[in-house]
């Protein structure tokens, strides 16, 4: 069953107990547009209360899984216009009681990136590149990740990733403990789709059960939520502005006079 609802950059969809939300907007490397956002805030929200879906499997069309955020968006609240609807979506997957599962065949840019860390299995291609360069663009990390990457993978490793952009691949995401494992491209989503139709089956009480002991929901979500603050702030900055106005006039951005 098709959610009449959604934007046609995002596919949700129904079968035996797994809602599938996939992102479609492979010619951008699937950015995701305030309206991407929406429409799967929306679909989790469902997801919730409807009994009959059980397990969400997030996954997309094309190499990429998502290159981040739409800039043009984040561009365009620099200067005054509509607020991101990155949070909306960061806070209903924080907040999912359900199981997750997530099929990454190739790049993960920021908040394809921090998802990870709220889903509760990962699939991720070998050679699948995850960044997550927010000081590029004069930002902060998002989606609790500054207390869950350094937390999975240490302090070290977490800031190199956050203040210059270093990355891994999908073989060395696996190594670390950020994936349950990584295939060839092609075996990605076969993968999920099959660990998502496993856990449907499974005793959803306990599931969810499970899933809420190993998490300090309550924490993450205050992180969360005080990271989102200081984003916006960051966001608002000159900082940022230079760095946006470098990324439209495609230069390289100049904190230097900052």
């Amino acid at each position: 069953m098709t959610d009449p609802m959604q934007t046609e950059l995002v596919k949700i969809s129904e079968a035996n107990g797994v809602m599938e939300i996939i992102w479609n907007r492979p010619d951008k490397k699937n950015a995701l547009s305030n309206a991407m956002y929406r429409a799967a805030t929306v679909a989790l929200a469902r997801a919730v209360e409807d009994k009959s879906i059980r397990v969400v499997l997030l996954a997309s069309e094309g190499d990429s899984f998502t290159s981040g955020n739409d800039l043009a968006d984040f561009a365009a609240a620099s200067m005054g216009g509509e607020a991101p609807a990155a949070h909306g979506f960061i806070e209903a997957i924080i907040q999912f009681p359900k199981p997750i599962v997530a099929a990454v065949p190739g790049l993960a840019v920021g908040v394809g990136t921090t998802m990870l860390l709220h889903c509760d299995l990962v699939f991720v291609a070998n050679d699948a590149k995850l960044t997550t360069p927010f000081v590029n663009l004069a930002l902060v990390p998002e989606a609790a990740s500054s207390m869950l990457m350094p937390a999975r993978i240490g302090h070290a490793r977490s800031f190199a990733m956050f203040a210059l952009g270093d990355g891994f691949t999908g073989e060395q995401a696996a190594q670390l403990g950020l994936a349950n494992a990584a295939l060839p491209k092609d075996q990605v989503i076969p993968a999920a789709r099959e660990a998502a139709k496993k856990l449907a089956l499974r005793p959803i009480g306990a599931v969810m059960a499970a899933k809420k002991l190993m998490r300090d929901g309550e924490k993450i979500l205050a992180q969360s939520r005080t990271e989102s603050a200081i984003f916006g702030e960051r966001l608002r900055s000159a900082e940022a502005m230079e760095a946006f106005t470098a990324f439209r006039e495609k230069r390289a951005p100049d904190f230097s006079k900052l």
